[in-house]
C-alpha cells in the first residue's frame, strides 16, 4: 500500500500547529499487518541503498529523533535500520551533559559524533534538546556556565538560528538531515508507562522523572510547537510522525529515509582504466596460485 510521508512534513516559513496533526493517524493503513510488507520492502532497499552510500563515500546521512518519553524512538532505530550494515551506521544517545560537555558550547557535544561520508548517523535526542527541555526548566541555563550577559530575552531565537545555519553548514557539505518528531498522545504515553510498570522486562525503563515530566505536558507541547515552526527548513525539514501506533511510525520513518537515499542515487564506484588493470593482475595471480 502506497505511503505519503510528505503529509507530515512541516513546512517552512509558515505557521503550524501540532494540534494539525493527529497522534493516532495511519494514513488508511488499517493495521500492522497491513503495514508489514510495506516496512519489509522499505527496510530491503535501505540495505542495498545503504551498501552504495558506504561504497560511494560522498554523502553522509544524519538522522534526528525527538520525542516525549516512550514515543518510540528506540524501536524505530531497531526495526527501520534491522537490515543494513551495522558498520555503516552509528548511533548516539545524548543525556544530560557530561562535566566535560558543559564546559564546552552545547552543539560541541554533536559535532564530535557527526557521520562520516558514506555513513548513517542517528542522533537519539540532540542538540534540539537546548530548546526543548532547558527551555521548559530555564533554570538548566545555569548549568551551562554561560556569561551572563549571554543569558538574554532572546536566547531561544538565538538558538534556533544557529541550529538552522549549523545544518545549512552541514547540507552544503554533503550531510544530508533528516529531523522526526514522534508525536504520540498524553493518553497513549500513559498506557505505556503502566505497561513498562507491569511488565518486569521494561522495569529499568521507569523513572520518577517520568511521571514528573508529565506535569509539564503542555509547556512541552508549546516547546516543540515553537521549535518546529522556526527551525523546519528547506534544507533540514521536520517530520511530525504520529505515534500512538508504533508501526505506522516506523512505516512512515522508513519510508522518508529510503526516499532521500533515492534523491543521492548513490551507485557503486564504476572501475578505472588503472583499478581494471590491477584486477586483472589480481585474477592472473590467483588463477596461477594453488
Amino acid at each position: 500500500m502506497p505511503l505519503d510521508h510528505k503529509r507530515f512534513k512541516v513546512p517552512s516559513n509558515v505557521s503550524f500547529s501540532l494540534s494539525s496533526i493527529r497522534t493516532d493517524d495511519t494514513d488508511g493503513y488499517h493495521g500492522k499487518v497491513d503495514a508489514v510488507e510495506k516496512l519489509a520492502a522499505d527496510v530491503e532497499q535501505l540495505r542495498m541503498l545503504q551498501a552504495k552510500l558506504c561504497a560511494q563515500e560522498h554523502y553522509a546521512v544524519l538522522v534526528i529523533f525527538q520525542a516525549m518519553d516512550t514515543a518510540g524512538k528506540d524501536g524505530a532505530i531497531k526495526h527501520v535500520m534491522t537490515g543494513v550494515n551495522p558498520q555503516g551506521v552509528d548511533v548516539h544517545n545524548f543525556k544530560a551533559p557530561s562535566g566535560e560537555e558543559v564546559l564546552h558550547d552545547y552543539l560541541w557535544r554533536s559535532v564530535k559524533v557527526l557521520p562520516q561520508r558514506g555513513h548513517i548517523g542517528i542522533f537519539n535526542r540532540s542538540y534540539y534538546e537546548e530548546v526543548l527541555v532547558v527551555k521548559v526548566h530555564p533554570e538548566l541555563l545555569k548549568n551551562e556556565k554561560l556569561p551572563i550577559s549571554k543569558v538574554t530575552k532572546d536566547v531561544w531565537q538565538q538558538r534556533y538560528e544557529d541550529m538552522n545555519n549549523f545544518e545549512r553548514y552541514l547540507t552544503r557539505n554533503g550531510i544530508v538531515v533528516l529531523k522526526f518528531f514522534l508525536h504520540i498522545s498524553k493518553e497513549e504515553q500513559k498506557k505505556r508507562l503502566l505497561e513498562r510498570v507491569e511488565d518486569e522486562s521494561k522495569n529499568y525503563k521507569v523513572s520518577m522523572q517520568d511521571i514528573q515530566e508529565r506535569g509539564y505536558w503542555k509547556d512541552y507541547m508549546k516547546a516543540y510547537e515553537t521549535m518546529l515552526r522556526h527551525t523546519s527548513t528547506d534544507h533540514a525539514p521536520w517530520y511530525v510522525i504520529p505515534s500512538d501506533h508504533k508501526w505506522f511510525t516506523r512505516v512512515v520513518v522508513a519510508d522518508a529515509i529510503v526516499a532521500e537515499l533515492k534523491k543521492l542515487d548513490p551507485e557503486f564506484p564504476k572501475p578505472t582504466k588503472e583499478s581494471r588493470k590491477l584486477l586483472e593482475q589480481v585474477k592472473r595471480a590467483l588463477l596461477n596460485k594453488k
